[in-house]
């Protein structure tokens, strides 16, 4: 029992710092008869871990009955864009950070287990941060995948 509550437990904290998405837009691709359209929707959400930096990431929903009850597969097509805000400050664990990449959101694209995942890595050399988006789900033997680029410029005043 109490292995489940470590489980439960796990799950939250790591859901947790995740960035969440905000939908900015959309567009209808194909008409349904029945059922939402196809369409592509453009979402913001902010790195969860660094101050100043917003993605945009465009991406395939599937609509249809299907899409419309949530059981649709979207495709693994998707676009991405980062900006820098305002005045950014790479806390040490990042800057010194030598990991393979940090997950800052996902979102399920399948009933079960297909996900569009953004990793964000910090290049220390080119003082940048590196966006990828990526599915999980391999397509013709490679994952499709998107790039985002973040210059770490000086901003006007930095914040106390």
């Amino acid at each position: 029992m109490n292995k489940c509550w470590i489980f439960v437990f796990g799950m939250f904290v790591f859901c947790s710092a995740v960035a969440h998405a905000e939908q900015v837009g959309s567009v209808d691709t194909v008409f349904k008869l029945f059922g939402p359209d196809h369409k592509i929707v453009v979402e913001a959400f902010d790195d969860p871990d660094i101050k100043n930096v917003t993605c945009y990431i465009s991406r395939a929903k599937t609509g249809g009955i299907k899409g419309g009850l949530g059981l649709a597969e979207d495709t693994s097509d998707a676009a991405i864009s980062c900006q820098q805000v305002g005045p950014i400050d790479l806390s040490d664990k990042i800057k010194q950070g030598k990991d393979k990449g940090t997950v800052v959101f996902q979102k399920r694209t399948s009933l079960v287990f297909k996900k569009l995942q953004v990793v964000r890595f910090y290049d220390e050399k080119r003082n940048a941060l590196i966006y990828l988006s990526y599915s999980d789900k391999v397509v013709d033997g490679s994952p499709k995948n998107a790039l985002s680029a973040v210059p770490i410029i000086p901003w006007g005043h930095a914040e106390p």
